[in-house]
């Protein structure tokens, strides 16, 4: 297969991360994508990983086997990491601190869940392609492709990722996106909320009463054991946050939807840092470790803060 057309050198040349969106119809454009672009960086020395679902894994790992190179490609089981996007960057620092030290140059491609996400998990999902070029904006270099289905994906995820992507593979040519818009990230509002559990004002000293309300609610929605522990270390954390940087007191409420239990936090503080829970605290690192904790313990983490408007951070755990 030939290597697709790569940009210019020079004036117009990439910067350290190369974030290129790649729209394709179906199984074939799939893979008419994915392995060219495999292909090109084998055959520059390029180190490669792909984050794709199972079923993507499997063809593509046949198409390269029937070429020879399949061994010389990683996978990573993005299972594995559960279905909260705010794992995800974390998991990409890891992988390109590892390829940078083998020296090697450095290439991915990861597609979204996009078909078996939630609606809030594919807000989610929005907002980490648009964190990728804030996050790895002073990495070594390396080159990301983001695969996109047209004939399945949303319209409103698939406008997304076009404003999102400075690059993109277009008519087998790698080049510069016109439709990206370097701007703000725009949130959707979050769902409303379900027939409220409880609703419950807290403040100093009242952890161990925040503690109880949730475990009243996640007793009567079956939510039991070691998940249950993981969430009250998870509440503990955001309500201690409230106290100590929202202002002294905050809000919670809780409630069940269908197989999810969710609980709600809101207080006057304002988190102005965007990655705030998605990067890896580092040894001696003074403060940043609850979010980031509490990340790694919920199946999903949303987060709304603005000035003025206070902080709301909704919990979300699957009950089965």
């Amino acid at each position: 297969m030939t290597p697709p057309r790569t940009a210019e050198h020079g004036a117009d040349a990439a910067p350290a991360f190369r974030h290129e969106l790649y729209a394709y119809q179906g199984d074939s454009g799939f893979l008419q994508g994915a392995v060219s672009f495999i292909e090109d960086a084998l055959a520059t020395d390029e180190t490669v990983l792909v984050a794709v679902g199972e079923d993507k894994q499997v063809m593509l790992r046949d198409a390269l086997d029937s070429s020879g190179v399949e061994r010389q490609v990683s996978f990573v089981d993005t299972g594995a990491l559960g279905r909260n996007p705010g794992r995800l960057i974390p998991a990409w620092h890891d992988w390109i601190a590892k390829s940078v030290s083998d020296g090697l140059p450095v290439r991915g491609i990861s597609e979204s869940p996009w078909g078996t996400a939630t609606p809030a998990e594919r807000g989610e999902l929005r907002y980490h392609e648009w964190l990728l070029n804030l996050t790895f904006a002073a990495s070594p270099a390396w080159w990301l492709l983001c695969p996109y289905d047209v004939t399945t994906v949303e319209a409103a995820a698939l406008e997304s990722a076009r404003l999102c992507h400075p690059f993109q593979l277009a008519d087998g040519s790698h080049g510069r996106n016109p439709t990206f818009a370097d701007e703000p990230f725009r949130f959707e509002d979050l769902a409303p909320a379900g027939d409220p559990g409880r609703t419950l004002a807290y403040g100093a000293g009242a952890l161990a009463t925040v503690r109880g309300t949730v475990t009243e609610c996640a007793s009567r929605w079956g939510l039991r054991g070691a998940r249950l522990q993981e969430l009250l270390v998870a509440v503990t954390e955001v309500a201690a946050n409230s106290i100590r940087h929202g202002g002294g007191s905050g809000t919670l409420r809780t409630w069940g939807d269908g197989d999810l239990l969710v609980c709600e936090f809101h207080d006057a503080g304002h988190i102005s840092d965007p990655l705030a829970g998605r990067s890896r605290p580092t040894p001696g690192q003074n403060g940043g470790r609850g979010l980031w904790l509490v990340h790694q313990l919920c199946d999903l983490v949303q987060i709304r803060s603005a000035p003025g408007r206070g902080t709301t951070v909704r919990l979300t755990m699957a009950l089965h």
